[in-house]
């Protein structure tokens, strides 16, 4: 785990009640990306197997862009080194996902607006909340619809296949949120430091809800928050 040493029991209780906090202070927003409207919007619609794929393997792609341009010109060693294990990640992830696709062509265009935030960051502490913190909180919530969506409603073994792969892609990113907030643990010792992180991470996860919500606005759904009526 990055930034392990001789006080890394402590350092997991910072970490620790880091991520309470930030779920606490997000779970509107999580509730939400962690719901079946999310389904809804990623697919643009009603869900199908390949219009869900086809958003995955696009948010993949965009993470690996993400870190890839982090990589590009960060200045800490050891983040920098966490970036590009990321970008090898984020590199199969989209491989895997677009495989089960017959044709994938990746979108034109800019970014999606957290990716576009993301993107913005120049500051280390602020990379990891956003990119290796509130990212993967969303993705978590994400995943588990996908997985959701193939163990229930497509009874094929290509739709066993798909739920496997996305439960293999979320036990992954889990071990990115783990890596990104001992890597916050072992650079935020002052309590600003630690605002600035859920600062970012917390309108990274923001963002990624609006950008979702606008979606389910604009096909005439209400997104609402909690649990689904």
């Amino acid at each position: 785990m990055y930034g392990d040493d001789g006080d890394s029991v402590d350092r997991e209780r910072n970490y620790g009640r880091f991520r309470t906090r930030l779920e606490s202070e997000r779970s509107d927003e999580l509730a939400l990306l962690g719901s079946e409207r999310f389904r809804t919007a990623a697919a643009g619609g009603e869900p199908t197997p390949e219009a869900l794929l086809a958003a995955a393997a696009e948010s993949e792609r965009a993470a690996r862009t993400t870190f890839s341009e982090w990589v590009a010109d960060e200045d800490d060693a050891e983040a920098r080194n966490a970036f590009k294990s990321v970008v090898d990640q984020e590199t199969e992830h989209r491989d895997r996902v677009a495989a089960e696709l017959g044709e994938w062509t990746p979108a034109d265009g800019a970014p999606g607006p957290m990716h576009a935030y993301l993107r913005g960051r120049e500051a280390t502490v602020e990379r990891i909340a956003g990119g290796m913190v509130g990212r993967p909180l969303v993705s978590l919530r994400t995943h588990a619809q996908l997985i959701d969506f193939f163990e229930n409603v497509q009874e094929t073994d290509a739709a066993e296949r798909r739920a496997a792969l996305f439960r293999d892609l979320r036990a992954e990113t889990a071990g990115t949120l783990e890596d990104g907030l001992a890597l916050l643990s072992a650079r935020c010792g002052e309590d600003t430091a630690w605002e600035t992180a859920n600062l970012v991470a917390g309108y990274t996860i923001r963002l990624a809800f609006d950008d979702t919500a606008d979606v389910l606005r604009s096909l005439g759904i209400d997104p609402g928050v909690g649990e689904e009526s």
